[in-house]
């Protein structure tokens, strides 16, 4: 078997064809390879057979799935620019780079990407580090953070030690369980479906961080999903706009890097998944977005789901910092963009930004630090 296609895909997603062979992405790109695709589908035992392996992740909540991939070597991963697919991608090449191990991240069209494989090259050259810096300066006193739930499993790049976060940061890491916020929503006599059930989770959460006494907090929110039939995504529009920062996902770096970013610039940020590239011009969406960064916004449901009360909002354009920190919590990255202009894909999470960021793109196809980044608004750097 010579240029074998493996496909991972996640139960969260249902638009996604049942094949891989019937997607026009892969049919555009089949149709420019010198060589032809082998469908192999998740059947990964075929894996050590081929000569040269790619590995689709086809949408977001991937990456604990390829966790358990007993695969050795180099890995390839190919990612189209809609259902979180290179968002996914970045984490797994963060987990591999932590892991010591080498991959490469091939996106773009089809003529690229076959490009690419045509040649056994990338599809963006390698870059120096030039956007990391030391993380220093920052003492937040003893000050506390929840972590509601744990976080999901998909967030395989992003552990935190805790102890190191009290060392390094004066930063009081708390597990609260799940249950604690469950309990308090049981007190709501409405539908939990509904925009009313949204509400009550804001009010359940603004709860816990008074009699818990945290500064910020995040929240494994697709949990909800099953058991309230809601999404967080209002709840932290709202939390951040008031100045208690608050991630999604249980992502516990994304909300270290809220805190210092507050803690610096007083200003909110929006947690976001970057699903395309073009050049320097980068597409970023996420399904919440504080409240105080936007010029205007409507409700939608949560993208994956079709749950909840998402955020559709329109950011305020200008300069701006793409932003975050490391798991270890020993440098960030800090890279300067401009906000161009707010898009309306199909296929995405609701509140989408196209951002232009010089030079950036090989930090994020070869060494980015994880999924979530961190987009400060116009005013960053008051």
């Amino acid at each position: 078997m010579r240029l074998a296609l493996f496909s991972i895909t996640s139960s969260l997603h249902k638009e996604v064809p049942l094949s891989p062979s019937e997607e026009q992405f892969i049919k555009d790109i089949q149709a420019r390879l010198n060589d032809s695709f082998i469908d192999c589908g998740n059947d990964f035992s075929r894996y050590d057979s081929s000569n040269r392996n790619i590995i689709y992740i086809r949408t977001g909540g991937t990456e604990g799935i390829f966790k358990t991939l007993d695969i050795k070597g180099d890995i390839t991963l190919l990612t189209s620019g809609k259902s979180n697919s290179l968002a996914a991608s970045m984490e797994i090449l963060a987990w591999l780079n932590s892991q010591g191990r080498k991959g490469t991240i091939l996106h773009g069209s089809p003529e690229e990407i076959a490009s690419a494989i045509n040649n056994g090259t990338s599809t963006c050259p390698i870059t120096t580090d030039k956007f990391f810096r030391p993380l220093e300066g920052i003492d937040f006193g003893g000050e506390r953070i929840g972590v509601i739930g744990h976080p999901s499993d998909w967030l395989i790049a992003s552990d935190v030690d805790y102890a190191e976060a009290r060392r390094l940061l004066g930063l009081e890491i708390v597990d609260i369980p799940m249950e604690d916020l469950l309990s308090r929503l049981k007190g709501y006599d409405g539908d939990m479906k509904s925009f009313g059930g949204s509400v009550a989770i804001y009010e359940a959460l603004k709860e816990m961080v008074r009699d818990w006494g945290l500064s910020g907090l995040t929240i494994r929110c697709f949990d909800l999903l099953d058991t309230v039939h809601n999404t967080g995504c209002l709840a932290l529009a709202r939390l951040n706009a008031e100045g208690i920062p608050s991630s999604c996902e249980g992502d516990i770096p994304m909300l270290i890097s809220m805190m210092i970013a507050k803690r610096r610039t007083g200003s909110s940020g929006f947690q976001c998944s970057l699903s395309g590239i073009e050049g320097d011009n980068l597409l970023f969406a996420h399904c919440t977005v504080p409240l105080d960064m936007l010029d205007s916004y409507e409700y939608d449901t949560h993208f994956e789901s079709g749950k909840g009360t998402a955020i559709k909002g329109k950011i305020k354009l200008g300069d701006a910092l793409i932003y975050r920190v490391s798991p270890k919590l020993d440098c960030e990255v800090a890279i300067p963009a401009s906000i161009i202009r707010n898009m309306d894909e199909p296929m995405l999470c609701r509140t989408q930004i196209l951002v232009n960021a010089q030079g950036a793109t090989g930090y994020f196809l070869n060494h980015p630090l994880a999924n979530h980044h961190l987009i400060l608004g116009p005013f960053y750097n008051r």
